[in-house]
Formats: structure tokens, sequence, C-alpha cells
């Protein structure tokens, strides 16, 4: 059986992007598939939408057990969005590593905020990614560990304070640097350029943006993050203010025929 940790690997190339397709359930996974998707990963905020929570509110446990049953719907190999690790020590990453390769996923992401947004002081992110990027190499396949700087994103820290964290995360081991919602596209190029191993780009605030432009500033990985599952929640939306508001259907009607959606999820079954 090929190790879906190498097979994720060979994938990051940078300047020549893949997407890499968040879903949130076995039959999301089997549709991007079927539509050509080289990888899939969880999303921790989708996933809790399937649960009726908001982001952040979701254990290892279940964010294991979910990963488990997206790992098994299709061949791809597919990374966990594992928020902080799902746990503030060094050593309580390092087991979520393990924990992860034993349920089959290729790979995990780590933050270095906690739940509520606040940075880890810098020592502190890095050594959590020491010990995750040990771990990885620990195990008997091979298991792509992606460090990511999300303090842009919640405003509490500045750009230079993202690439220093990248930077300290590609010496402690990190596979893949990733600095969500950066503020332009030469910004997220300047992170890239400052480091040396393959970097992921999250497309939202850049949905007006093509893969091949994602390429030429050098970008090895594009994510979805909760897009895909918010453009789901967003037709939802509509269609209930139509229906509850007004009393028509005419929103429903622009959905995918049963026998596309069936025939796509078969390829799997």
């Amino acid at each position: 059986m090929p190790d879906p940790g190498a097979t994720f690997r060979a994938l990051h190339r940078p300047g020549a992007p893949f997407i890499l397709a968040n879903v949130w359930d076995a039959g999301s996974a089997r549709m991007m598939a079927a539509m050509g998707a080289a990888a899939l990963a969880t999303s921790s905020a989708a996933h809790a939408f399937t649960l009726g929570r908001p982001d952040g509110q979701v254990t290892r446990d279940e964010a294991l057990a979910h990963a488990e049953t997206l790992v098994a719907a299709t061949p791809l190999p597919v990374q966990g969005d594992f928020e902080n690790g799902y746990g503030d020590a060094p050593e309580v990453c390092a087991e979520t590593v393990r924990l992860a390769a034993e349920i089959g996923l290729a790979g995990i992401c780590i933050e270095d905020v906690t739940p509520d947004g606040t940075p880890y002081p810098a020592d502190l992110a890095a050594e959590r990614i020491r010990a995750a990027a040990a771990a990885a190499r620990a195990l008997p396949g091979d298991f792509v560990l992606t460090a990511r700087a999300d303090g842009v994103m919640h405003s509490t820290y500045d750009m230079e304070e993202a690439i220093a964290r990248v930077q300290a995360f590609e010496a402690a081991g990190a596979d893949v640097l990733y600095a969500p919602v950066l503020p332009s596209m030469e910004e997220t190029a300047r992170l890239i350029a400052s480091v040396s191993k393959p970097v992921n780009v999250l497309m939202i605030r850049y949905a007006d943006r093509s893969l091949a432009e994602f390429a030429a500033i050098g970008a090895a990985r594009v994510s979805l993050g909760s897009a895909l599952a918010r453009a789901v929640h967003g037709t939802i939306l509509e269609a209930g203010t139509e229906m509850f508001g007004e009393g028509r259907f005419t929103r429903l009607g622009a959905g995918a025929s049963g026998a596309q959606v069936d025939e796509m999820l078969g390829r799997y079954a």
C-alpha cells in the first residue's frame, strides 16, 4: 500500500501548487476526489459546523474520529487541521502527531495560537513544532508536518513576527510553512521568499486570484480552509431566506442533480 505521507509530500512543489481541498464528511471528500483533487484535508471550522458548534469547540478525540472517516472515504492522502495540537505543551503536540499517524493521516497542521487566538511565546511556539517534528521523524512512515503562524490573521502580531516565526518553525523541523490571511499577495510572496521549505497559501481573501497567480509567487499548496463549507452554508442561508421570507423555492432549483452526485459518490463506494 502506498505511504500516504510520501504521496502527500511529493505534491508539494514550490511554484507548481496543488489545491488542498478541505472537506467535512465522506460525501464532500468523495465529490472533491471525483472532481480531481489530489489531496484532502479536514477543516476544524467545517467539522464544528457539522456538530452544530462554533469553530474551536471540537476535542482531539472527536477530530481524530472525524479524520479517520475521511481517510477511509477515498484513496487520497488526508491532512488533519488540528488547531493548536490540542494542548499547550510540546509533548501534547508530539502525542497528537503519533495519534494522527495511527489513523492513517498523511500529516497535520499545528497553529501557534491558543484556542482563543492568543499567540504562544515565540520560544514555546518553536519548541512545540520541534517536539511534533521529532515525533513525526520517529514514525515508521512519512508524515508531513505543517506549522502555522496565525498572529497576522488574529491581529496579534505583525508581518515581521510572522516571518520570524515561520523561519523558526522551519529550523525546528516543520515540512511546510503557513501564515493565513496575510494582508496582500505581495506580503505573501515576501513570506514565501523568506523560507526554503514549501509554503501553503489560504485562498480566503484571494478568491479572485488564480492558481497560476499563486504559482507565480512560489506557493506550493493552496488550501480552502472553511471556504467550501461556508459556500454550502451560504446556499442554505439564501434558500432558507427565500423559503421562509418569501415563500419561494427558486434557489433550490440551482442544485446539482441527484444523478450527478450519485455518480461521483459511486466511484469510491
